[in-house]
């Protein structure tokens, strides 16, 4: 049964400045993950998993490669003539610029939330991992009473963010008091995943344009936890926040972990994405892969270790592959030696190159490089 009572909005480029080496030229949202994911997939898929079946996703910028992926939602069963998918591009009025913040961003969709049925809004950051039980989450709102639902976990806040939120939540799951929560501060922490009244948001929305506030976490969210009946879902099981390029790679590299992988790709709470037709991978008479994640079409003819590799990954004879992203259509060459590297798609290395990072820093090489 589809959820007539909630509809889900995205936003697809937060925190984009935390990646600057991987979101130039796209959304964070839409950075490759686990060797034929999209971050944005999660979020979406959790909303699909509660029967959602109207989901906005929001857009600032460099949102190209976000479009193509998600294209008309069908991946996701949200290509319908009712409800469906909408992708939100930056929205300029009276000569401003276009919305570059949440608030604003917020504010520029007000006429289709006006028009919208459902009663209730999801809103999601696109850039968490993790399967949260949007259908659950949504029922203990109404149980409550609740005017704000913020989903939490505990653990150390991410390293990156100034504006994520800390709570203290009492038995009741009532948030009782709420700061933006220290760097490396071991707490509960919000989500940025935030059930509301469709009408409590845009009347908060208004009143913070109003007043020239831009900070949704700030001005919105943590304001309602003085104001508001306010409470927190804890989330359980994995979960990761990108918030730079070290937690990136460990949250590629916790997916070589079987216990992890059950957690996020469970049968009960499938993860979604756009199916792309590959031949399947093809590994040579000498090659040797241990503890890898290897996706559709690549060919190896050489050793692969604790490494994922993407789409199309090619690694030639002799090569070596230690502890290494590679996205899609990176071809490596013959004799090549790297370890703790991370490369964007089509990069090509050449013969006999040796390139080392370590688990503190990932030597990264961008989109389209010729090593």
């Amino acid at each position: 049964m589809k959820n007539k009572m909630m509809m889900g909005i995205i936003f697809g480029n937060t925190h984009d400045d935390l990646l600057k080496e991987l979101t130039e030229q796209r959304a964070i949202s839409s950075l490759p993950f686990g060797g034929r994911y999209r971050l944005i997939d999660f979020s979406l898929s959790n909303l699909v998993g509660a029967d959602v079946e109207r989901v906005a996703v929001l857009t600032n910028s460099n949102y190209k490669s976000l479009m193509d992926h998600v294209g008309s939602g069908k991946a996701w069963d949200l290509a319908r003539k009712h409800g469906g998918l909408y992708i939100m591009p930056p929205y300029a009025s009276n000569g401003a610029g276009a919305n570059t913040d949440k608030v604003s961003s917020l504010h520029g969709i007000l006429g289709f939330l006006h028009h919208s049925d459902e009663q209730y809004v999801a809103l999601c950051d696109g850039d968490v991992i993790s399967t949260i039980k949007m259908k659950d989450m949504l029922a203990t709102h109404i149980e409550k009473g609740a005017d704000i639902t913020i989903a939490y976990c505990n653990g150390e806040a991410p390293k990156g963010e100034n504006d994520v939120l800390g709570f203290t939540v009492d038995g009741d799951g009532k948030i009782t008091e709420a700061a933006v929560a220290q760097r490396y501060a071991v707490c509960d922490y919000s989500l940025d995943v935030v059930i509301m009244k469709k009408e409590l948001l845009i009347q908060l929305v208004e009143d913070a344009m109003s007043r020239n506030r831009k900070s949704y976490e700030r001005d919105i969210l943590l304001e309602a936890c003085k104001t508001h009946n306010v409470y927190g879902y804890k989330v359980e099981g994995y979960t990761a926040v990108i918030d730079g390029m070290q937690n990136y790679v460990k949250a590629n590299m916790d997916l070589l972990d079987k216990k992890v992988r059950d957690d996020l790709f469970g049968q009960k709470r499938p993860v979604y994405t756009k199916i792309r037709n590959e031949m399947p991978a093809k590994y040579g008479l000498d090659s040797k892969v241990s503890n890898s994640l290897v996706a559709d079409g690549c060919i190896i003819e050489g050793t692969v270790e604790n490494s994922i590799l993407f789409r199309g990954v090619k690694v030639g004879k002799d090569s070596i592959v230690k502890n290494c992203i590679l996205m899609q259509s990176t071809d490596v060459g013959d004799g090549v030696s790297l370890d703790h590297v991370c490369t964007d798609k089509n990069v090509k290395i050449c013969d006999r190159r040796t390139l080392v990072g370590t688990p503190a820093y990932t030597v990264f090489i961008r989109k389209g490089s010729e090593v």
